[in-house]
């Protein structure tokens, strides 16, 4: 039969980094394309303690349906770990337990979003919400990145002609995929603007538990006195991605649309992963498991950058060097007799794999001369032999 596709699914397209990941997953090449913690970084053995402890004592809970806006407890504990630790949360806020923060893009474009408004995003930006952002044919809006985060003057440029924007989305920090940290001073700004525009803020912050050097900037929720910004957390970096537990901290008015929205995709969040969640957090040393995962973090972001500065740069390949997070954003050089797609292809042919910089781009069309290199998931041998390969065919075609 012919099949009829909707309108809004008709121009996505698969994932470039899903694409990649069908030559990642070939033990014969080597991944520096992945987004995956390290294998070191997950807590196995608490995990199974709890899980056996609470199919044990209260198996019902962890098996019976539950409430749309999540595991009580769970809800309590990270809504004041959060205003205790970064000052994010007020009165006027409530927090919703999602399946991984990914379905906070969703629910909050299904819930604000007409076909045809606006997204304003970084350029480059996260696949995986711009993808969201794309289901609900939204137009994105692409605003370049600097070396401290969103150029401004673009920005507000944006907000002046860019029709029915609808909220502002910012990786605030160590940003997937450039590695760039907002600063303060920009935070403050781009609250401002959004402020002056009349538009929300959608703040991810994945990777900010993430920080092996420099000082932490405070959140822009936690600058929010006006109730604009959204904030999207996630446990899928300090403690399982396979669990899928995120959560959406959000002025009231906003989070019980979202709430009902979610009622019509999957009803709740998985009930056991979300009392592991909690257990881990309330009795265990959470903190201390933080230290571990920089630590963790520390030592193989260290070698990736000794790495490329010992057969990339020497090529002619630039990077910006990050205070955390899991990726690193490589240039291409000025001049260079290949585009990025074309390094990209020849690097796949030599059996490494990195991803292209138009997969993050609001118009995948757009000219990018970046890829981006991910260090959490392969070992350090594999590292290392993946970056020279990188740097001795950069020397020979760039």
């Amino acid at each position: 039969m012919e099949y009829i596709l909707s309108e809004r699914v008709k121009t996505l397209k698969p994932s470039a980094i899903r694409e990649i990941f069908k030559y990642a997953a070939d033990p014969s090449y080597i991944s520096l394309s992945a987004g995956n913690p390290s294998p070191e970084a997950f807590p196995s053995e608490a995990i199974a303690e709890i899980s056996a402890k609470i199919l044990s004592e209260d198996p019902i809970s962890a098996l019976q349906y539950s409430v749309t806006e999540g595991y009580p407890p769970l809800r309590r504990t990270v809504a004041q770990y959060m205003k205790d630790k970064y000052n994010v949360g007020n009165d006027n806020d409530d927090i919703l337990i999602t399946s991984g923060a990914q379905q906070v893009m969703d629910l909050l474009t299904k819930s604000v979003c007409n076909e045809g408004d606006t997204v304003i995003c970084e350029a480059p930006s996260f696949i995986g919400s711009l993808n969201s952002f794309r289901s609900y044919n939204c137009r994105l809006c692409g605003v370049p990145v600097e070396e401290d985060g969103m150029n401004l003057q673009a920005l507000e440029n944006a907000l002046k002609t860019e029709k029915n924007v609808r909220f502002i989305y910012i990786i605030s920090n160590f940003q997937n995929p450039s590695g760039i940290t907002t600063s303060l001073e920009k935070r403050k700004a781009i609250y401002q603007l959004a402020l002056k525009y009349n538009t929300m803020i959608l703040e991810d912050n994945p990777y900010g538990e993430l920080r092996i050097s420099g000082e932490n900037v405070p959140c822009i929720k936690s600058l929010d006195t006006e109730n604009i910004v959204v904030y999207a957390g996630s446990f899928s970096k300090v403690l399982s991605p396979g669990i899928r537990v995120g959560y959406a901290i959000a002025p009231k008015p906003v989070l019980q649309k979202m709430i009902v929205c979610k009622q019509g995709e999957d009803v709740h969040t998985n009930t056991w992963a979300q009392m592991v969640t909690n257990s881990f957090m309330t009795d265990y040393d959470f903190e201390a498991h933080l230290a571990g995962l920089r630590e963790i973090y520390k030592k193989k972001a260290d070698f990736c950058m000794e790495l490329l500065d010992k057969y990339l740069v020497p090529a002619g390949i630039t990077y910006h060097r990050i205070e955390g997070g899991l990726f690193i954003w490589c240039k291409l050089p000025e001049g260079s007799k290949l585009t990025m797609n074309e390094f990209c292809l020849k690097a796949v042919e030599n059996k490494v794999c990195v991803v292209p910089g138009n997969a993050f781009l609001a118009d995948e069309k757009e000219q990018s001369d970046s890829f981006r290199i991910n260090f959490s998931t392969p070992t350090d041998e594999q590292l290392e032999n993946g970056i020279k390969i990188l740097g001795k065919l950069a020397l020979e075609i760039l």
